[in-house]
């Protein structure tokens, strides 16, 4: 099992980044919030986990160990495969996830695109007391004090990653901004990937 690769950072795309490990440049697939934290030219540390396919080997990074955890641990969950569980990290936290599960919140596991509420619940049954119940977190959701998302920033740090100046960057997420803003109105936490992508299409469109 590849369990990390460190490297410098060749390539950042939308859905994953190329890491330079010994010469050879390594495709890895991450979550928008893992991209954010990635930089073209600079030296950089992820937790991997390599799923085996008979017609293909797939790498998944992660920024920390625990991302790593909660992805694999996810994948044991009936109908969940690599890509609705690094869906699942792309749209909630790792501690996040584990409140969903913990209090049973199908409507927050539904948000993650591919999960329907029969796959939620599902879910719930399968991961229920694997992922960890971190008490202040749980308490913070049923109480309804959850924290708030931090799609700006992360929205931001991918611009930038990608190449674009601070200045561009800062133009596209307020572009987007209503758009994220409209959905949490309605109860729904804003998906970074769609966000990072409607901003590229922003800077591209003016």
């Amino acid at each position: 099992m590849i369990a990390s690769v460190r490297g410098q950072v060749t390539v950042i795309a939308p859905d994953g980044a190329v890491v330079e490990v010994g010469g050879v440049g390594v495709l890895v697939h991450c979550t928008p919030g893992t991209l954010a934290t990635l930089r073209t030219g600079e030296e950089a540390r992820l937790a991997t986990s390599l799923v085996v396919r008979e017609e293909s080997l797939t790498l998944f990074g992660f920024a920390t160990d625990d991302e790593r955890g909660i992805f694999e641990m996810l994948q044991t969950a009936n109908g969940v495969g690599p890509k609705v569980a690094l869906a699942m990290l792309a749209v909630h936290t790792p501690n996040a996830l584990r409140v969903a599960v913990a209090t049973a919140d199908v409507k927050a596991l539904t948000r993650v695109p591919g999960v329907g509420p029969k796959g939620a619940q599902r879910i719930i049954v399968d991961l229920k007391g694997k992922l960890g119940t971190p008490e202040e977190a749980v308490n913070a959701a049923l109480n309804g004090r959850a924290a708030a998302p931090v799609w700006r920033d992360q929205v931001h740090s991918g611009l930038v990653g990608l190449g674009y100046s601070v200045r561009d960057a800062d133009e596209a997420v307020a572009a987007v901004e209503p758009r994220a803003e409209a959905e949490l109105a309605e109860g729904r936490t804003p998906q970074v990937a769609a966000l990072l992508k409607a901003a590229l299409s922003a800077l591209s469109t003016r």
